[in-house]
């Protein structure tokens, strides 16, 4: 199916005959760029990689990840998406598809041989792309999606990081820019410059370098703080050109332990007020300057409680409701997983899920994923960190969010997570190539189950 241009005319995204375009998608997490809640396993991805690799070999290693790329997301996963209304998907990519920190600079072909195979199979269902650098050599934040083992973000010291980021979009920006089924280019997700000072540099670089290229395609730039904060542009020249400044909208009572909405989290009302007021300070920036909004990112999880699932679904209706109200695009996180966000679900009885079920419930046990994740089974662990914190430090507050998530970073999500990591690997130990295929295949639409509640929310609000 052809699809036009899309840019940018004041506060809204058109044609190329003027016409309106609200974009409304889903984001591909978990594809080109794993993340630990998603497809089940601890940490962050290189090292998950290299477990895998060390107790696989290299034929078993290859053919998990030959099948797991195309098993994740195919033919069926569009035309699923597309019977929902759906007609955009961001696709996160991890630098490592496309370099090695080994050979930094030297571009490998795989990288964008998987994007145009799912990009031209979206298209053939009247799907946009947006292509969203979600990991970034040196890390542009301090947590595990931009594959950062650590809770430092090197990128933003190193000129060498920024440097090979500028050679990919340039790359990218030559291989793509005649294709008017991308609809634009995602630079950076939820950048993190504990400054502030050097991201509104480096976007103004970086757009120089790809309009040198390329003109046509529409920017999105993901705001400071994990796309929530753009006090980083205040005094600043004027909105770059054909460029949307996009936030990202998760609602507290849809991402903690809350048991009701409307109703109390952390001691805070929320009703569909609240939200509302939420993401007007997170937009502000736009309907100051005029520009089109595209919320990037925003969606509940869900709760082992399936009883849960009403109130998670008003939420949802809600932000969506809120969303068409102010003329906002935007990307439901996420398409698929194993069970916590997706649209669709590997099931609970497939080989990969089987093989390592008892690891995630460890996992939720221990609170070692910060997404989904609970810090209650290890109150005996953090209750004395915590106490010696308010004695020693109690004015301790790190970028980005303080005293209490930097604690359970250093403590839940990398020191424990790490241990846990070996132990994931030593599933896969004698995985045969046959085998490996098979556990990837897990992940076939076709071997998925919906979850047809998010399902019908979504079909009845695209279809009002």
């Amino acid at each position: 199916m052809a699809l036009d241009w899309i840019r940018v005319d004041g506060t809204r995204l058109v044609d190329e005959s003027g016409t309106t375009v609200t974009l409304s998608g889903v984001g591909l997490g978990g594809w080109m760029n794993m993340e630990n809640f998603i497809t089940g396993y601890p940490g962050n991805e290189e090292n998950i990689r290299r477990v895998m690799l060390d107790r696989m070999g290299r034929e078993a290693y290859d053919a998990f990840f030959d099948e797991f790329l195309v098993a994740f997301f195919d033919e069926a996963d569009a035309a699923h998406l597309a019977s929902l209304g759906i007609n955009s998907v961001r696709i996160p990519f991890n630098y490592r598809h496309f370099e090695d920190d080994a050979a930094p600079f030297e571009l490998k072909q795989s990288g964008f041989a998987q994007l145009d195979r799912v990009v031209t199979l979206l298209a053939r269902h009247g799907i946009y792309s947006i292509l969203d650098l979600h990991a970034l050599p040196g890390r542009q934040n301090q947590h595990w999606h931009s594959d950062n083992p650590t809770h430092i973000a090197d990128f933003w010291t190193h000129r060498h990081f920024q440097d090979r980021v500028v050679h990919l979009w340039e790359a990218l920006a030559e291989h793509f820019k005649d294709r008017p089924e991308v609809a634009g280019y995602n630079p950076m997700n939820e950048p993190s410059d504990p400054t502030g000072a050097v991201l509104p540099v480096f976007y103004e670089r970086l757009e120089k370098a790809i309009r040198a290229i390329d003109n046509r395609h529409v920017l999105f730039l993901d705001g400071n703080k994990y796309s929530t904060d753009f006090s980083f542009l205040d005094g600043r020249a004027e909105p770059l050109p054909n460029t949307v400044y996009t936030a990202h909208d998760y609602a507290l009572p849809g991402i903690t332990s809350a048991t009701a909405y409307p109703g109390v989290t952390r001691g805070e009302h929320f009703d569909r007020g609240v939200v509302e007021q939420t993401f007007l300070r997170r937009t502000e920036y736009m309907r100051r300057t005029g520009t089109p909004i595209w919320i990037g990112e925003f969606g509940p999880v869900y709760s082992d409680d399936r009883s849960q699932d009403s109130w998670r679904y008003q939420l949802l209706r809600d932000q969506l409701e809120i969303y068409r109200d102010h003329g906002a695009s935007w990307a439901l996180w996420t398409y698929k997983d194993i069970g916590l966000q997706g649209l669709v679900c590997a099931r609970p009885d497939s080989p990969y899920v089987e093989l390592i079920a008892d690891l995630v419930e460890r996992k939720k046990r221990l609170g070692v994923d910060s997404w989904g994740g609970s810090d209650v089974g290890v109150r005996d662990i953090l209750d004395p960190i915590d106490a010696a914190f308010d004695a020693e430090f109690p004015d301790f507050a790190p970028w980005p969010w303080g005293r209490q998530p930097h604690i359970a970073t250093l403590v839940r999500h990398i020191l424990l997570a790490e241990p846990l990591a070996e132990q994931f690997g030593d599933r896969f130990a004698g995985v045969d190539p046959a085998q490996a295929r098979a556990l990837a295949a897990s992940f076939r639409f076709d071997e998925t189950v919906e979850r047809s509640g998010l399902s019908d929310v979504l079909r009845s609000h695209l279809t009002a």
